[in-house]
């Protein structure tokens, strides 16, 4: 079972959403965690809704510190990718057993303003995105850095 921690800064839409993803797309080969350097305290309710929309579980999913994945007795992480930019430019804690790394980058559905369409478009976009990348670290055949970039490269 390879584990992976998706980190964003609030922990509340696009870690969340790829958390879920690979759970669910990677059953039995990965195990996913999302964690955040600020946690918002709640998962969105639009990237809940887009989940079930897919037809992914959605039950356990909580906005969590990074600082929970970091303590002697946590989950040893295999791999580590931010999906925001603010997370990947913030001093990270140090994670035992040196996990790969990469960022995978995209816009955060929760700061988009606007009718309820727009903002439900931004998180049909955010998923789209996350399935994709997490279709090619599926793929992947060797789990390197620069292989988990190009994976997360649209």
């Amino acid at each position: 079972m390879i584990n992976v921690l998706f980190l964003c800064t609030g922990n509340s839409a696009r870690s969340i959403l790829a958390e879920a993803l690979l759970n669910h797309r990677g059953a039995g080969r990965f195990r996913a965690f999302s964690a955040g350097s600020q946690p918002a305290g709640l998962v969105r309710e639009g990237a809940l809704r887009q989940l079930r929309k897919e037809g992914i579980a959605t039950k356990g999913l909580r906005s969590k510190s990074w600082d929970e994945f970091a303590q002697p007795g946590g989950p040893q992480m295999d791999i580590i990718l931010t999906v925001c930019d603010n997370a990947a430019a913030e001093p990270c804690p140090f994670w035992p057993g040196h996990p790969a790394t990469a960022h995978w980058g995209l816009p955060d559905p929760a700061a988009v303003e606007g009718g309820e369409e727009a903002i439900a478009h931004a998180y049909v976009e955010a998923f789209d995105t996350l399935d994709r990348r997490i279709h090619r670290l599926l793929d992947l055949k060797t789990i390197t850095p620069e292989a988990l970039s190009e994976a997360g490269s649209l």
